[in-house]
């Protein structure tokens, strides 16, 4: 058996179109143990995303993280489940469908989810026998970290490898600091506080990765930190009107600090009892954004003594956001496609 993927019955000369593939994180198809369950296994299962050696991590993965985790994951997906489905699937494909209507028609767009459906090798395959010779991929995370960007990227170099003739591929691996998206992130929370109002303090909070990743080489929290100042300096914001915090940890290991779960708790103490909350490392809303901080954090801000807590929702599909990717997108593409 060949070691390579069988090659689209295509003529040469029709092997020559152009794809972008915009890849986000992935998400169950129901929000149901059964099918949050394989999910989590794909998830938990790279070596990205948790960095022990399988002996060690798989017999607890598989005898109490798969056994606890589905229930208490479906519980939480159910209460932001949209009609059409979860919202991270919802987001991503409409930011591809817009995406199209903003370049040449002969660009194609695709997304693709690194665990999960759409898949990487499915959507690259589609693209294959759609004639598509070269592809720019594009992982929805501004800032760059091994877990996410790169286990995104990884998911495309293993199907490249299986390419017997392969396409030529383009990356974006990070754009913390395009001037775009931070200028979409400035209008979106001012068009949110001229209709809401303005708390005491905002809050702009990424996911967190443990600290070991960055004191190896991982730049994830330089990159969130300077993300945040140049946000901080679009909307005339001093040190004292913001922070930058990091949610989402699991396990025992030390994570990156301050965490946004402990300062939910520590700020109304400090006598910030009106706090607005922005996740600028997340550009579609999911269930990180939307139930642990939205929801959870919301109640447990309140129960510290807070008196006001705004969750401003992410970029999601707003029209200054997907100029942004479109413009990253055409940078990108130059060489590749006459019309860009």
């Amino acid at each position: 058996m060949s070691r390579f993927l069988p090659e689209p019955a295509l003529p040469y000369t029709r092997q020559n179109k152009t794809a972008v593939l915009l890849l986000n994180l992935g998400t169950p198809e129901a929000p149901t143990a059964e099918a949050v369950k394989p999910y989590l296994r794909e998830f938990l299962s790279d070596t990205r995303v948790v960095e022990l050696p399988k002996l060690l991590w798989q017999p607890i993965l598989h005898g109490l993280v798969l056994t606890l985790r589905p229930k208490k994951s479906a519980r939480a997906y159910q209460k932001i489940w949209l009609d059409k489905g979860s919202p991270l699937a919802v987001y991503t494909e409409r930011q591809a469908e817009l995406l199209a209507d903003k370049l040449p028609n002969n660009i194609i767009v695709r997304h693709a989810m690194t665990y999960g459906q759409p898949s990487v090798a499915n959507v690259l395959a589609e693209l294959k026998s759609e004639g598509v010779a070269q592809v720019l991929v594009i992982p929805l995370y501004p800032q760059y970290a091994a877990s996410s960007s790169g286990a995104a990227l990884d998911k495309v170099f293993e199907q490249i490898l299986k390419q017997r003739n392969q396409m030529s591929v383009r990356t974006i691996a990070r754009f913390y600091d395009d001037a775009r998206y931070i200028s979409a992130m400035k209008n979106h929370i001012e068009a949110f506080w001229s209709q809401n109002g303005r708390g005491q303090k905002l809050m702009l909070s990424f996911h967190g990765i443990p600290q070991k990743n960055h004191d190896e080489g991982d730049p994830y929290p330089n990159e969130c930190y300077r993300t945040a100042e140049l946000l901080a300096t679009e909307l005339s914001l001093t040190e004292n009107d913001y922070i930058v915090s990091f949610q989402s940890q699991f396990g025992k290991a030390k994570w990156i600090k301050p965490s946004t779960q402990a300062l939910f708790d520590e700020l109304p103490k400090q006598g910030v009892t009106e706090l607005d909350v922005f996740c600028p490392g997340f550009v579609s809303d999911c269930l990180e954004t939307m139930e642990e901080l939205a929801i959870e954090g919301r109640e447990q801000f309140y129960e510290a003594g807070g008196k006001q807590f705004q969750y401003i929702p992410c970029l999601n599909a707003n029209p200054d956001w997907i100029d942004a990717l479109a413009g990253l997108a055409k940078r990108h593409l130059e060489g590749w496609c006459t019309a860009i």
